[in-house]
Order: C-alpha cells, then structure tokens, then sequence
C-alpha cells in the first residue's frame, strides 16, 4: 500500500524518509505535483497510525506508579477550569471562542475586552492575533512555532456558540 515509504516503524524514521522523499520528488526538481501530493497523503496516513501506535504504548506503560503520562492526563480539575472560564466569557459581544487540545482560543472584536481577558488569566499570541488561556497541566512545553492551522489539525478544534435562544431573548 506504501509507494514511496518503506520499512517504517517510529515517527523519527517516517519524518527522516519524509525530508529525503521531499527533496527527491519536489516539483521545483522536475518533479510532477501529484507525486508531491501521493507523499504527503501517505505521510499523514503514517504519522496518524505510528501515533496511536505511540500513544497506546505510553498508555500501557503507564500502569503500576503515577507516571509523568498519567499526572498529564486531563482530569476533572481540568474540566472544571475550563468550563468556567467559557462560563465567564461566553456572553461577550463580537468575539469568537474555540477549543483546541485543552485550550480557549478568542479571536475576533476582542479590544473592548482586553482588560477582563487580561484579569482572566488570558495571554495574548500577537502572531497569532488571539487570546488563550489553558490551565498549568497544558502548557505548552515546546518552542516549536506551529500556525493556528497547524495547531487545529494536531489537536482538533470545536467553535464555541451560544445558545440561539439567548440571542433572541437578549
């Protein structure tokens, strides 16, 4: 079923074949763009199933003591924190929330409630041109400089609405 990856086993050694694939069939070298396209199609198929892959065995690794996977798992403390924050937020006029991973995005008219986002706990991504908040245990652990899209796709978003009937009432 793989064309172009072979003997694959760990995401190190997908990204590696990824980067030499790249640099072999890039259409800037003569190369069509379907070629480019069929790599990158197979490429996120196999980094989808090496992760799980990945993920399941931290799960399974991680019985018996508390292990650092396990105090990272989203508890209901979590939960809690995170709901009351969109409880707090959730009326304000203009603005557009989004949850991505275990954390708030607000984008949009947000300057009439930059002093209260601020009070909240929120901080401000200037490239990114939005308010996050998310709680001790999500933070972020990395430097790598992922775009908003990039972000949505890793960790999956869902757009938080208010209730229409309020709308109508208000």
């Amino acid at each position: 079923m793989n064309q172009y990856f072979k003997d694959v086993n760990t995401l190190e050694e997908l990204r590696k074949q990824y980067k030499n694939l790249l640099k072999k069939f890039h259409p800037d070298n003569g190369e069509s763009e379907e070629a480019a396209k069929q790599i990158n199609t197979e490429y996120e198929r196999l980094f989808k199933i090496l992760k799980d892959k990945h993920d399941t065995q931290q799960q399974n690794t991680a019985s018996g003591n508390e292990s650092a996977y396990s105090k990272n798992m989203y508890g209901w403390e979590n939960d809690k924190a995170i709901r009351e924050m969109l409880e707090k937020i959730i009326n304000f006029d203009g603005i557009e929330i989004e949850i991505i991973g275990a954390w708030i995005w607000v984008s949009g008219n947000t300057y009439t409630h930059k002093k209260q986002l601020k009070e909240y706990g929120f901080k401000y991504a200037s490239k990114k041109k939005a308010w996050y908040f998310h709680t001790e245990t999500f933070r972020k652990t990395s430097h790598k400089k992922l775009s908003m899209d990039d972000i949505r796709s890793y960790y999956g978003t869902t757009k938080v609405q208010r209730d229409r009937r309020e709308l109508l009432e208000a």
